[in-house]
């Protein structure tokens, strides 16, 4: 029985097969390799996916939809026609597509498949995506990290020496990143970080935002259809401007006809922004990872995105080195993936190798802190457990306590992000738990969690003074907020105001201290904490010379301390 691996892409998805010692693509049933990642409805209702989708994305645009990948996890739906679908079922009907496409050219029922998934992708949206191949009918042998994959790909797990390297993945609809280390027949992952809102539809929407400025018309004065018509034309040219040096456009809509010429250097203007967005995720899991660009022995680049010049101009100027791309980018990922099928089924021809993983996201619980002695307690801070890429599986153990008299209950609310404050992380699950009543903080419960390498995480927690143990396990977070409720919780936060908060002064030092909190780990992260719990205390005492004072302290702290951890 053949296990396939399979890339299932935001743009374009892609199969593969290892047979006879090497990897073989799999067609689909109008000989392409790629599958666009694009499902419709026709004018009987019936559903149409790939090609014969996305040629409809123009014509019926209210009836297709793409992009689906970036919903994944989250509670998003779509209607076509007459019909609703989630993203897990959208992404089903395609890998239910890509199955057919398999077993036409294998001549025999494909069950099992290698799925590859983002390195950043969180828990809910992994399972999604496990789920998403079991109701094409697929067991889903492993979920492997698209980074990982391409690694594998390059034959990195068969060089004898050892290496560390970089793996730079953007595709059209996700970026992430991810350290890696090869030694003894062992392929460990450093450090991933990513952002599952960047990709090659960033930069069409850059383009067709000046487009449409340059013609004079407003988005909204156009159809649906006159939009994917401008959307379409504006793509065509940003992947003629991977070989040429300029590109027209010319689309007729109700508005008009509407016309544009654009050169690599104003494309690069106007995609400078979308660009600058790579760089966080890369410095941070170099910090995470403790590396300099200098200490890495490649930097390979995967997704079809990084066609681009300017991606490819940008990435080595970060790492002052050309960057590896040998292998055709909308290929790559496929290809590890059907290796580590292969090394799934225990394939004579391969070499085995150890693939480790990490944990993308920081795990913890909310907890109350002292705001001094007379203010008591506010509730809503994190304190993390497992801090984001732990190597997996892995338990850690935290001990909470009381905080008021004769206190009957607990309540563990589980979370995952990078924020200070749980208001801004996702929300997991909760356990309340009974304890005898006490003078606060005599009564105390050790919280630990477990993370296995099915990103499964079990919380138990453990009453001291009675030995009593519950335990509750999350099975990849119940959903995840959306782009849009993220965006709606930043806009909530940045209109709140509390005197003497608001003045410009105090919330640029605060987002200073916030921004470093979530950049690290460990004891520079509770020190910074720290610091941020003692000039709020300032704060709400509403005394401007003060809080002054304060904030010059805090500034003096915070630079030396990035000096250090820069130095």
């Amino acid at each position: 029985m053949t296990i396939i691996g399979i890339d299932l892409g935001t743009t374009n998805s892609l199969a593969a097969y290892w047979e006879e010692g090497e990897v073989k693509l799999i067609p689909n049933v109008h000989g392409d390799l790629l599958t666009p990642s694009v499902v419709g409805v026709d004018d009987n209702g019936e559903c149409l996916v790939g090609k014969a989708a996305r040629e409809r994305l123009l014509t019926h645009p209210e009836l297709t939809v793409e992009a689906f990948k970036r919903r994944m996890g989250s509670k998003a739906s779509v209607t076509l026609g007459k019909q609703v679908f989630t993203p897990v079922e959208l992404s089903s009907l395609v890998l239910q597509n890509i199955k057919g496409d398999a077993e036409a050219l294998l001549g025999q029922t494909v069950t099992e498949a290698v799925i590859s998934v983002p390195a950043y992708f969180n828990d809910a949206q992994r399972h999604a995506t496990k789920v998403a191949g079991e109701l094409a009918g697929l067991t889903v042998e492993r979920l492997i990290n698209e980074p990982t994959a391409a690694a594998v790909a390059y034959g990195l797990h068969d060089r004898e020496e050892e290496c560390t390297f970089i793996v730079v993945d953007l595709g059209g609809g996700t970026f992430d990143v991810s350290v890696m280390e090869m030694f003894n027949g062992v392929m460990e992952v450093h450090a991933s970080a990513g952002d599952t809102f960047l990709g090659g539809e960033d930069f069409t929407e850059a383009l067709q935002v000046a487009f449409l400025k340059a013609a004079g018309v407003a988005k909204r004065d156009l159809s649906s259809k006159d939009l994917s018509k401008v959307r379409a034309a504006v793509n065509r040219a940003k992947h003629q401007l991977t070989d040429a040096d300029g590109a027209a456009l010319a689309v007729t809509t109700g508005a008009g006809e509407l016309e544009w010429r654009i050169d690599r250097a104003t494309m690069e203007k106007l995609c400078a922004e979308v660009v600058q967005r790579l760089r966080q995720p890369i410095e941070r899991v170099l910090r995470d990872s403790r590396m300099r660009p200098t200490d890495l022995s490649d930097v390979i680049l995967v997704g079809g995105a990084t066609r681009m010049p300017l991606i490819r101009g940008a990435i080595s100027r970060m790492f002052r080195r050309l960057p590896s791309c040998t292998i055709n980018p909308d290929e790559v990922v496929a290809r590890g993936a059907a290796i580590q099928a292969a090394l799934k089924s225990r394939d004579q021809a391969l070499r085995d190798v150890v693939l480790t993983d990490v944990c993308p996201y920081t795990l913890g619980i909310e907890v109350a802190v002292e705001k001094g002695s007379a203010a008591g307690y506010e509730a809503g801070h994190f304190m993390p457990i497992i801090e984001r890429n732990t190597v997996i599986p892995t338990s850690r153990v935290e001990n909470i306590v009381t905080i008021q008299d004769k206190q009957t209950e607990l309540a563990v609310k589980i979370f995952q992000g990078e924020s200070r404050l749980t208001l801004n992380n996702i929300l997991l699950g909760e356990l309340n738990i009974k304890v005898p009543k006490a003078k606060a903080g005599e009564e105390s419960a050790d919280v630990r969690f477990s993370y296995d390498v099915n990103g499964l995480l079990e919380v138990e927690v453990k009453i001291v003074s009675s030995g009593e143990i519950i335990r509750k396990v999350i099975e990849k977070a119940p959903g995840s907020l959306s782009q849009g409720d993220i965006r709606k919780s930043l806009d909530k936060l940045a209109n709140i105001k509390v005197h003497p908060r608001e003045t410009a002064a105090n919330r640029a030092v605060l987002a200073k201290a916030e921004r470093i909190y979530e950049q690290n780990l460990g004891d520079v992260r509770q020190y910074v904490a720290h610091l941020i719990s003692e000039f709020e205390q300032v704060l709400d005492k509403q005394d401007l010379a003060l809080a002054e004072k304060a904030r010059e302290t805090l500034v003096e702290k915070l630079e030396e301390l990035e000096g250090d951890l820069l130095g």
